[in-house]
């Protein structure tokens, strides 16, 4: 049975791999039986984390809510859409058990008191904020409470208040990570904010990722290039399938790509290229697709060298063509023939 991942690596190791989380949050559309599909999924794709969303309606909207609106065919309101999104406790048990038997961390964002209390008796690893809860202290102070990492998005937020938060989180010795993230279903490429990668990581000083919502792979490519740690992407079994991150999410195919294409380039970064040493391991190869001088036509002794009656041929085990210069004015010993490779032998 594979062992999870360690997320705790991320603030034990500066050189640690990329974070992959696959966001699954409601794509199971309130299905148990698809929730645990998407477990196997995501194992299948590589990626270190599955995510869900912990909804408990009745605990985090009243009838205030302006969001309380018609959704769906099958939901009368927004409220209707989170009851069918939720989950009893064993149930979520059965999905943090089976996530780890796939050698997958279980994460699960929560949007209540209720869901924090819920998660922290199943026992997750870490909590990821979502970004409209980054202000929230009730939030932060029952999650410091358990002495677990945080994950905070940064969609929503104003640079002063996640100031506050990754302050509040320091100073009680949370280990905390950053997500770059733009509150956008899908998201454009011109907000993407791939420059907060480092400005994150440097203003922090921890571990820093991006929360991608634009349905592609190439944002995520770009953000462990500049040095993303930690990477969450929505993932849908279709395109064609129901849900309001559908259009926000790769398909397990392209998630697998994605995952590839990060440990690939994980790999080009920890093997810096010495030019001159890769050179100097190329001397067979360039041989093979040097050229060397030739006569360009058929020369009698005693001709005198000139750009004109010289030519070029592969390989390049004779005169390099590089050394032309050295050649030209030169006098022929003896008769060449056209197409001759020369020889220092040949030149007076």
């Amino acid at each position: 049975m594979p062992h999870p991942r360690d997320i705790n690596d991320l603030w034990q190791s500066s050189i640690s791999p990329c974070f992959i989380i696959a966001e699954v949050a409601q794509a199971h559309d309130g299905s148990l039986g698809t929730a645990h599909a998407y477990i196997d999924a995501v194992a299948a794709t590589g990626a270190d984390a599955v995510k869900f969303q912990t909804h408990i309606a009745a605990e985090e909207s009243s009838e205030l809510d302006t969001w309380r609106v018609k959704f769906s065919r099958q939901d009368a309101t927004r409220y209707d859409y989170w009851k069918r999104m939720e989950f009893t406790e064993p149930q979520w048990v059965e999905l943090k058990q089976h996530a780890e038997e796939q050698g997958l961390v279980f994460l699960s964002s929560p949007f209540s008191l209720a869901a924090i209390h819920l998660l922290e008796r199943i026992g997750v690893p870490a909590w990821k904020v979502a970004s409209g809860e980054v202000t929230n202290r009730l939030f932060l102070d029952a999650m410091i409470a358990t002495h677990k990492p945080v994950l905070v998005s940064t969609g929503m937020s104003y640079l002063e208040e996640l100031d506050a938060t990754v302050s509040l989180l320091k100073a009680a010795q949370s280990p905390v990570g950053v997500f770059q993230c733009t509150t956008a279903y899908p998201c454009p490429p011109e907000k993407i904010g791939l420059n907060q990668i480092t400005e994150l990581a440097s203003r922090y000083d921890c571990p820093v990722g991006l929360s991608d919502h634009s349905g592609t792979p190439y944002p995520s490519l770009a953000a462990v290039t500049l040095g993303a740690r930690l990477v969450e992407v929505h993932i849908t079994f279709s395109r064609e399938m129901f849900g309001p991150d559908v259009s926000a999410s790769l398909t397990t195919q392209e998630f697998a790509q994605m995952v590839a294409g990060v440990r690939c380039i994980e790999k080009m970064k920890a093997s810096p290229m010495l030019k001159n040493a890769s050179a100097d391991q190329m001397g067979p190869l360039r041989r093979m697709f040097g050229q060397s001088l030739v006569s360009a036509v058929d020369l009698e002794p005693g001709t005198v060298l000139t750009r004109e009656n010289l030519s070029c041929r592969k390989p390049g085990h004779g005169i390099p063509a590089a050394n032309v210069t050295s050649v030209i004015g030169k006098r022929l010993k003896r008769a060449v023939k056209a197409a001759q490779f020369l020889a220092p032998d040949d030149l007076e």
